[in-house]
């Protein structure tokens, strides 16, 4: 019989690292577009057919929960994007050192952070 033990390398074991955690993120980020991507749909659907639906479907969109949706969609783009290009100056082999590529790490997360601030600005408060 054999021991019951964690298989190796045990998650418990090592600390989270930024480009590990930035692989993750990129992947999740594109699960978030690929869901959104079906609420965009529905808004362009909504438009085709025009009058009291895509008035329902921009009611949805002005709520409150509506809105933070459509800020998680806006960061998800803008992390996608920004890490997409850090991965196709990797293609190029920029920035792969280490320390290029936690350089890249942090302006990807600026410009995330950044336009994420953009987003808020133009959902709650413009």
């Amino acid at each position: 019989m054999t021991a019951k033990r964690p298989l190796s390398p045990h998650l418990m074991i090592y600390r989270p690292q930024l480009t590990s955690m930035m692989s993750i993120s990129h992947r999740l980020s594109g699960i978030a577009l690929a869901t959104g991507s079906i609420f965009l749909v529905w808004w362009l659907v909504a438009l085709a057919y025009g009058g009291d639906y895509y008035q329902m479907v921009q009611g949805v969109a002005q709520h409150v929960l509506g809105r933070l949706v459509l800020l998680g969609f806006f960061a998800a783009v803008s992390y996608h994007l920004a890490n997409g290009i850090r991965h196709l100056f990797w293609d190029f082999g920029i920035g792969l050192s280490l320390e290029g590529v936690y350089r890249g790490g942090y302006i990807v997360m600026a410009f995330t952070g950044l336009s994420s601030l953009a987003g808020i600005y133009m959902l709650f408060l413009a």
